[in-house]
């Protein structure tokens, strides 16, 4: 059982990018971050035309191109791709060590973003609601990165303090 349970862990490593993709990975978040403030605070908007599947605003259209400010798009879109790269990324120094807290950030991760849902629909309502539908695109990752960097920090100091 032990021998199967590491091999599906160097399975799982075969997944994971090469390091120097989280650089990729930080830049593009940080330019879906500027990009989200600008959009928030200085209404910042573009217009694209755009093919859309399914679009519902005033009527209904289905495979259809029509002109749509894109921002919001492109600010989703660096978001996703850079907190993807970021968390499907080797470390510097790959180790069993760390693949234990992906595991373990990948379930407390999974707890949080449950709970924070469970939050949410009790007590968060109208329109802020989509707002937190938004978000929770994002909040798995997050609190993903924060755990397994917490996890990683703490084990650095366990090992800075034994010596």
């Amino acid at each position: 059982m032990v021998n199967s349970s590491f091999e599906n862990l160097v399975y799982m490593k075969k997944f994971l990018l090469p390091y120097p993709w989280k650089f990729a990975g930080i830049f593009l978040s940080l330019c879906g971050i500027v990009l989200a403030i600008f959009y928030l605070w200085f209404d910042f908007r573009f217009t694209l035309p755009v093919f859309a599947v399914y679009s519902s605003f005033l009527e209904t259209k289905m495979f259809t191109t029509f002109n749509t400010n894109f921002a919001d798009d492109l600010i989703l879109l660096l978001l996703l791709t850079g907190f993807g790269l970021i968390v499907f990324t080797k470390e510097r120094m790959e180790s069993e060590q760390m693949d234990l807290f992906r595991i373990k950030a990948v379930v407390i991760a999974f707890i949080a973003n449950f709970i924070f849902l469970i939050f949410s629909v009790l007590f968060i309502f109208g329109s802020g609601f989509i707002g937190v539908l938004v978000l929770n695109l994002f909040s798995f990752p997050i609190f993903y990165l924060i755990i397994f960097n917490f996890l990683k920090r703490k084990q650095g100091d366990n090992i800075q303090s034994t010596t």
